[in-house]
């Protein structure tokens, strides 16, 4: 497979800086205001949205649209909840069709999805290809020796179960693990592509990674969080950092001496416990200096 940039993304320097953020869930009146006041610090900003912006296809275009107008390029990868194929949607595609419906409005908005040519982030000293990912999951973030089946009898006993059991269709795959290994399989070819001098910036809704799961509450939860198959890709692709969200746990940390951002906004009665004036938008390149790596300081994820 032939790779090349975006067209146009490599023709001068990026003076402004490359920025993130993930689940701004704006169904939440509260969310949408704190969407509403995103600004960027410069008219060369880029902004990564690391999916989970809405349940429906007309708040997921507000939010899209409102921000691909403020800054010179979004980036978008999706999450869980734009997948879900709700009563309350005037779009009733499921599985592959609503992805795929996702991704046309995008491009109509002028916002870059995992399904575009990756865009190339230029500094001074290096360029960065940003590649917006789609992988899903697959169940396999569980305790070793446990099977689904009794993971998945736990979540219901103690009444902790993703939505996504109800709402997620993976038509016109079987299954869910299914949609989830065509996609490591269709994403990987597409990075095995890029040139091997060339570092990257990740970004997917899931962690790539198992270890972020290891400081949910409920640990069975991390089978809806990623996938085994990616484990190795922060290394594999010469990750710079790992962009993800999903688990509304904002950090930062280190595996492997690579950055893995958590670039989340969350619900307003998790954020609401931390600030009265959240700001959602995280430093990617150049990476923000006060979000010293959770594990470094002695965290344990």
């Amino acid at each position: 497979m032939k790779w090349r940039p975006t067209a146009g993304s490599v023709t001068g320097m990026s003076v402004g800086s490359l920025l993130a953020t993930s689940d701004l869930h704006v169904s939440y009146d509260q969310n949408r205001d704190v969407v509403a006041a995103i600004r960027p610090t410069s008219d060369d900003d880029w902004l990564i949205i690391a999916g989970d912006v809405a349940e429906t296809v007309d708040r997921i275009s507000w939010a899209l649209d409102l921000l691909a107008r403020r800054f010179a390029k979004v980036i978008w990868a999706p999450g869980n909840h734009e997948l879900w194929t709700t009563k309350h949607d005037s779009v009733q595609l499921r599985g592959e069709q609503r992805y795929q419906h996702l991704v046309q409005m995008c491009r109509e908005l002028g916002v870059l999805t995992p399904e575009d040519e990756y865009p190339v982030w230029r500094t001074d000293e290096e360029e960065f290809v940003i590649a917006p990912l789609f992988q899903l999951y697959d169940y396999s973030f569980r305790d070793e020796g446990a099977t689904l089946e009794e993971t998945m009898k736990y979540a219901y006993e103690v009444g902790i179960v993703c939505t996504d059991e109800l709402v997620l269709h993976p038509d016109p795959f079987p299954t869910r693990q299914q949609w989830c290994e065509h996609r490591v399989k269709v994403t990987a070819a597409r990075l095995d592509a890029i040139p091997a001098h060339l570092r990257t910036v990740l970004v997917s809704h899931w962690p790539l990674h198992r270890g972020p799961t290891r400081m949910l509450r409920w640990q069975h939860f991390a089978m809806w969080c990623g996938t085994r198959l990616t484990a190795d890709w922060h290394l594999r692709y010469r990750a710079a950092a790992v962009v993800y969200g999903h688990l509304h746990i904002p950090v930062t940390l280190e595996y492997d001496g690579v950055r893995f951002d958590e670039v989340s906004l969350g619900y307003p009665r998790e954020w609401g416990k931390r600030t009265s004036t959240p700001n959602p938008v995280r430093g990617i390149l150049p990476p923000d200096p006060t979000r010293v790596p959770f594990n470094r300081r002695g965290g344990q994820a």
